[in-house]
């Protein structure tokens, strides 16, 4: 068997493969034996049959599968011996192969496209982003604490609405005549009466109960994006949402909070033995600083990829690629189609594995197997309880055993390989960068990551 390549470009290139009937006759021979012992042929006893018989039979199909075998084992092979770094997968190329015809021929010769991945220089000193930290306030903690007290509170559904309440109801929009509008907004909503902006339109709530109605302007009661988010409705219709709306309630929920004491400290911080409610805020301004800190990463390594991307000059072997992908998409997509979204949808993609591919090159950014491991035995043994009559390496075997088990699921680890892998690649970008921290505050991030 013989392999060589030719190059057509300074990134395409072509795979020849040779092989000889020597390179498959053997295996060709004893996969005929095993089908005469098992063949049953009419006029023969079982394994009786003529050689010459099972040839004409089988031959032509079992010469087709070895050669297949032996095709795509050396290809890859070769690859890998030669260190190419190829894009995507060669294709055959069917033109310059033709079609075996393997009842007949003994040698056999195939061609293959392929294309090489381009070389990817990155230059740290095109970057120019600062990592932004975000300023804790005292009212950030009151908020936290707040939002907590009512997450662990008491919850109940009250017959009358009252003052602070949170209540649902279908909403439908009214025209100028103050009648049902034809094509208006028409649907199912829930919000809490702290989030009205006017005390008046609040007010009106309190002391309804179920099948009651109350008529309100949607834009003096809520802000744009609380129109959109509580109505359902696209962010620029929102805006323009000034209409008045007539509220049918079907019911509200109370919620009495949770007391600041050792009760509600153990269920937020189970085992960490908080006393104290001034202690509890100090835990409390640790998970919102530790939230913030991965949201600035997040952040970060999004804007670093953006000017990486930004400053991304090399060629790609454009023509092989289309091919490449055209023959691994569905038949909903057509060369046309490709065509069309190259530039919007596939040239970003392929630019953003290139990238990872040369970023990996510097540091490994991808989560191993056992690193997404480790990270989930760390996430059981937060909330592990020994069994009777275990130890602490049994617990820990079982423990390890469970996280084996749940990363083997790929989807269900999800978000745990995309928080590694961009934790990885923060470190990655920071080791490089050595960037300028930025004091912002929280409603200043807002504005950043939009």
């Amino acid at each position: 068997m013989n392999i060589s390549r030719e190059n057509l470009g300074e990134l395409d290139l072509c795979i020849k493969v040779e092989i000889t009937e020597n390179d498959y006759a053997e295996k060709v021979t004893k996969q005929l034996k095993e089908y005469k012992n098992k063949a049953t042929v009419p006029g023969f006893r079982k394994g009786a049959a003529p050689m010459g018989l099972i040839q004409r039979m089988y031959k032509s199909a079992v010469v087709a599968d070895a050669v297949q075998d032996l095709l795509s084992e050396s290809l890859y092979k070769y690859i890998d011996d030669e260190k190419l770094n190829i894009i995507g997968t060669p294709l055959s190329n069917d033109e310059k192969t033709g079609t075996p015809d393997f009842a007949k021929a003994t040698d056999f010769t195939f061609y293959f496209d392929a294309a090489l991945a381009p070389e990817i220089n990155i230059d740290w000193s095109k970057v120019d982003t600062k990592l932004c930290s975000i300023k804790l306030t005292a009212k950030d903690v009151d908020t936290q604490i707040e939002d907590i007290c009512n997450r662990f509170g008491k919850f109940e559904t009250p017959e009358t609405i009252g003052e602070g309440d949170h209540v649902y109801g279908k909403a439908v929009e009214l025209d100028k005549d103050g009648k049902e509008k034809a094509d208006g907004v028409s649907t199912f909503c829930s919000f809490a009466l702290t989030d009205i902006k006017e005390a008046e339109i609040a007010a009106q709530f309190v002391g309804k109960k179920a099948e009651e109605k109350v008529v309100f302007n949607v834009a003096k009661a809520f802000t744009a994006s609380q129109i959109e988010k509580n109505f359902r409705i696209e962010a620029a219709a929102a805006k323009k949402f000034k209409a008045d709306v007539e509220f049918t309630v079907s019911g509200s929920s109370h919620i009495t909070p949770a007391e600041l004491n050792e009760e509600l400290f153990e269920k937020v911080f189970p085992g960490e033995g908080i006393k104290k409610a001034e202690d509890f805020r100090k835990a409390v301004s640790a998970q919102i600083e530790k939230a913030n800190d991965e949201q600035c990463q997040i952040l970060f390594v999004n804007q670093v990829r953006k000017q990486l991307l930004d400053n991304f000059d090399a060629t790609m072997p454009e023509a092989f690629l289309k091919r490449w992908i055209l023959s691994r998409s569905d038949e909903k997509v057509t060369a046309e189609t490709i065509e069309n979204e190259w530039a919007d949808k596939y040239v970003p993609s392929l630019k953003w594995e290139l990238l990872d591919g040369a970023l990996n090159k510097i540091k490994l950014i991808e989560p191993t197997q056992n690193e997404i491991v480790d990270y989930i035995k760390d996430i059981l043994r937060k909330t592990d309880v020994k069994q009777e009559g275990e130890d602490d390496k049994q617990a820990d075997e079982r423990i390890e055993q469970a996280a084996r088990t749940i990363a083997q699921d790929r989807q269900n680890v999800q978000q745990i390989i995309d928080k590694l892998y961009v934790d990885k690649t923060f470190a990655l970008f920071k080791e490089q960068l050595n960037p300028e921290v930025e004091k912002v505050s929280a409603k200043e991030f807002g504005e950043r990551c939009k």
